[in-house]
């Protein structure tokens, strides 16, 4: 039976970072993914450049876009666009995701792309992880990374997880793209979410998501978007749809049990204000790597040290970004005009996104500005 020190399952971007990481430092790494490589994965592909500090190799190849403006709208009237000071890159997530994973590999690990896992087991000191190809893999350590839908967090007993089940639906028509630098929201539109327009070197991601609970439906979801791409001469109606889960955080939770870690989205560690999930995603990959590295070289600590290191650097922003959602979304309208038209907001959620700032840093004034908006 082939043994490896960590079997990673799922090769997003939590996963193919931990991989890269971990065989990095010289342990032997087995990236178990389901679909076959590349493949499409429905996201707006809005990435922080401050991720570019934790890996010592260039993104510029899978980067399809570098915004410099944003530009918002409520109900599709008139637009306020702001300078971004630092530009946001866009990027394909087949591309991008594939691209980490090729890394990795580079690095030493291997890569058993269109192999689902159907089973896992503890067994003397190791996981035995089974596949649907009829193959069992046996490793030291594992890093659950197979998503918010993923079944790998149950199976190694994380039976109730706190997370804010969200939802998106999005369109990715292709073609020449006008004003490529600008970055679009829409706000009026869909009630406790937001409409998005994120451009591609070739073509669009254009989406809607609910981001605070309601009852719509995933065909109310549509309508927004529908309308929203024909302010970019997009017929939304006739492009191919994709629906998914976001598994936003709602809450600090243990993430480490015997010899394993949950990562990404199997963590829910989404961003619960802006929806953002590839930077904390590649964070928990980082941070995985590292728990496991020291616990081969016998740290018993290390996996428990794991829940405390996310803990302390997403979960306390993830709180204040969940008040901030929940006040934003208690009265849209005046929110979007009390924030979102001024600049400085703007520049400040951008410093958010890109870890210049801490939601803690900003709360406060936002908090000010949203009280005087609802008051007037």
């Amino acid at each position: 039976m082939p043994r490896y020190d960590c079997i990673v399952v799922g090769a997003g971007p939590a996963g193919a970072s931990a991989a890269y990481h971990l065989s990095k430092q010289g342990h032997r790494v087995l990236i178990l993914e389901k679909a076959s490589l590349p493949r499409y994965k429905p996201c707006g592909g809005g990435v922080s450049p401050e991720i570019a500090a934790w890996f010592d190799f260039d993104f510029e190849p899978v980067i399809s876009q570098k915004v410099t403006r944003a530009r918002y709208t409520w109900k599709l009237g008139r637009a306020v666009e702001i300078d971004l000071n630092t530009p946001i890159w866009m990027v394909r997530r087949d591309e991008f995701d594939q691209y980490i994973v090729e890394q990795a590999q580079a690095q030493g690990a291997e890569l058993r792309d269109a192999t689902k896992v159907t089973g896992i087991a503890f067994v003397e000191g190791c996981w035995q992880v089974s596949t649907n190809h009829g193959e069992t893999f046996e490793g030291e350590y594992a890093i659950a990374a197979d998503g918010g839908r993923g079944p790998m967090a149950k199976w190694l007993g994380f039976e109730n997880r706190k997370t804010s089940i969200a939802g998106a639906i999005e369109i990715e028509p292709k073609g020449v793209v006008e004003n490529a630098h600008i970055v679009h929201f829409e706000f009026g539109l869909l009630k406790n979410g937001y409409v998005w327009n994120f451009p591609k070197r070739d073509g669009y991601s254009i989406g809607s998501g609910l981001f605070r609970s309601n009852q719509r439906t995933g065909r109310d979801l549509v309508e927004p978007m529908v309308e929203y791409a024909t302010a970019f001469g997009v017929d939304g109606a006739s492009e191919q749809k994709h629906g998914h889960p976001v598994c936003l955080w709602d809450g600090d939770q243990v993430l480490h049990t015997q010899n394993a870690l949950l990562a990404g989205e199997a963590a829910c560690v989404v961003d619960p204000l802006t929806a953002e999930g590839i930077r904390p995603s590649i964070l928990t990959g980082v941070k995985a790597a590292e728990a496991i590295g020291k616990a081969l070289n016998g740290e018993t600590t290390a996996l428990a040290g794991y829940t405390q290191t996310i803990a302390a650097e997403l979960g306390s922003e993830m709180k204040l970004a969940s008040r901030l959602a929940k006040a934003f979304y208690a009265a849209p309208q005046l929110s979007y005009q009390a924030i979102l038209t001024q600049p400085s907001a703007t520049q400040a959620m951008l410093k958010v996104f890109t870890g210049e700032l801490k939601y803690a840093d900003m709360m406060q004034k936002a908090m000010r500005r949203l009280s005087g908006g609802l008051i007037a």
